[in-house]
């Protein structure tokens, strides 16, 4: 008896210690986490309505801007207009060891449609390959000698990177005597029209700064009809897309239609230059350049269009790591940007409280802040937690129709992607720890908050080689390069609570739970992506 009644003893206290003080303190997380979900929620349904008024709208008027034709369509009998009455345009494209596809954007720049005499081309090289630098120097030249204005511009320094690249870039006096200078990240391949469809809402809308396009995934290998894309490569380039169609058909739509205020995507877009030289010019402080100069922008009271009817062939990281890489320097950038301008948006005099608002709570603090935070605590702490503590209670709209809600308003802007759905959540719960970091690294300012790397390109060299790897095999020392230990060690984490509600539990969340811990395993060894360990 007494042997029976010491064993009992340590039972007995970490009941005790469950129900006294981890069920109060996890109970109290989970009301936490039902009120940012509540927050979500109620931001994306707002959004979702705004882009369905915007649809529609656009149906019946257009964009609700004037738009003017350049020049008479093909089939009209009318005189051209004269060099003069287009305005001086500058492209520019800045890279970095961009061999994949330095050709594929200025070719494209070289072939837009535009007065000859009324268009630069202006090459910002910061490779530091010199390999690389000496190919792009040659396509420059090459393209020269058809009489294209083109610039190749260097510098003897990466200070800055790409904000200061395009700084410097628009220093040159030529670039100052430009009226409107169009940006392209490497990837991009725009249509030859792209300047005679954009151009015209700056020309006879004084008020607009920015009119920015939306993407369309790059042509990876031949596929049918002429504007294919990449999305198609794998899994993860398909939710990608899934992703980046939700972020244009609803965010920067509704940012567009209810003049609140849109970030600008960094490429694809046209700015008015004195809006620029106005808003102070491109900054170097966070990993967000393009966000940075669109907020002071708005600020300074100028107008953002965004247009989805044009679209530019761009790429989408088709490896996980440079996937991470890119989502560590969109999160971390953003959400270092609203810790520097959060009291210069609070103070300023020149917008309404309704964009300042706008800018503040939904698109910094619930969207750039709270949504990775509150995917990763939730759905990966959280609820797996509370399977192993009885005495705490999730409420089933919290569990079950909040999520729903969230995943049908996603799913009605991607229909030809529902059955992608299961996939989708469970890859962006992975994805929300990488995020969740990369927001705190910027809103504590760490030392990783400015850690700028360029998105790795796949490009057009895998065409005519369908039948090799995408890429080169990695080295054996590169195999643990790969592996990312915090998700294997989640992984474990939800093994051991989906298998402690399977046997003791009672909650009945060991299905999902078990499905997260697959998720973290596979990605946690690198398994998503083109390349993937010694492979």
């Amino acid at each position: 008896m007494a042997s029976s009644s010491s064993s009992s003893l340590p039972a007995a206290w970490a009941a005790a210690v469950r129900a006294g003080a981890v069920a109060p303190a996890l109970q109290a997380a989970v009301w936490a986490c039902l009120a940012m979900s509540a927050m979500l929620v109620a931001e994306a349904a707002w959004m979702g309505l705004a882009s369905l008024a915007a649809a529609a709208a656009r149906r019946l008027r257009g964009y609700g801007y004037r738009w003017e034709p350049m020049a008479a369509p093909p089939d009209v009998e009318a005189p051209a207009p004269a060099p003069a009455e287009f305005p001086m345009v500058l492209v520019q494209i800045p890279m970095y060891n961009e061999k994949e596809v330095y050709k594929l954007s200025i070719g494209a720049a070289c072939a837009l449609t535009w007065p000859p005499d009324r268009i630069i081309i202006q090459v910002l090289d910061d490779s530091t390959d010199p390999f690389v630098k000496e190919l792009v120097e040659l396509e420059c030249k090459e393209w020269a000698s058809k009489k294209i204005n083109i610039k190749y511009e260097v510098r003897n320094n990466r200070k800055g990177y790409k904000a200061g690249a395009l700084r410097k870039g628009m220093e040159h006096t030529y670039a100052q005597l430009c009226d409107f200078v169009a940006i392209f990240d490497a990837d991009f391949e725009p249509e030859s029209d792209f300047l005679l469809k954009t151009i015209p809402y700056l020309l006879h809308n004084p008020k607009i700064a920015l009119v920015q396009t939306r993407w369309e995934m790059f042509l990876t290998w031949p596929l049918p009809g002429d504007f294919a894309v990449n999305y198609n490569v794998c899994l993860m380039t398909r939710i990608q897309k899934m992703s980046l169609d939700y972020h244009f058909k609803v965010e920067q739509e509704s940012g567009s239609f209810m003049h609140a205020f849109f970030g600008f995507n960094g490429t694809a877009g046209v700015w008015r230059v004195s809006a620029i030289n106005q808003s102070g010019g491109w900054k170097d402080r966070t990993t967000v350049e393009d966000m940075d100069l669109a907020v002071r922008a708005s600020l300074k009271g100028w107008e953002f269009l965004y247009v989805g009817d044009i679209r530019v062939k761009s790429e989408l990281p088709s490896t996980f790591q440079a996937y991470r890489h890119q989502q560590h320097r969109w999160t971390c950038g953003a959400a270092n940007l609203f810790r520097k301008m959060a009291w210069e948006i609070i103070t300023n005099k020149e917008v309404s409280m309704w964009k300042k608002h706008h800018l503040l709570y939904s698109f910094f603090f619930v969207r750039r802040a709270i949504a990775p935070i509150l995917t990763f605590l939730f759905y990966c702490i959280v609820i797996p937690l509370s399977a192993m503590v009885p005495e705490v209670t999730i409420p089933v709209w919290g569990l079950v129709y909040i999520p729903t809600a969230i995943t049908i308003m996603n799913a009605i802007r991607n229909p030809g992607s529902v059955h992608l759905m299961p996939f989708w959540i469970l890859f962006e719960n992975v994805m929300a720890m990488h995020r969740m970091r990369a927001a705190l690294s910027g809103l504590l300012e760490t030392a990783r908050a400015n850690d700028w790397v360029v998105t790795e390109k796949v490009g057009d060299q895998v065409k005519d080689e369908l039948d090799v790897p995408l890429l080169e095999p990695l080295k054996p020392t590169e195999c643990a390069e790969r592996i990312y230990i915090p998700e294997l060690l989640l992984a474990l984490y939800l093994l051991i609570c989906a298998s402690y509600d399977f046997v003791l539990g009672n909650h009945k969340y060991y299905i999902y739970i078990y499905l997260q811990a697959v998720a973290f395993t596979v990605m946690g060894f690198g398994f998503v992506g083109t390349r993937t360990p010694c492979s």
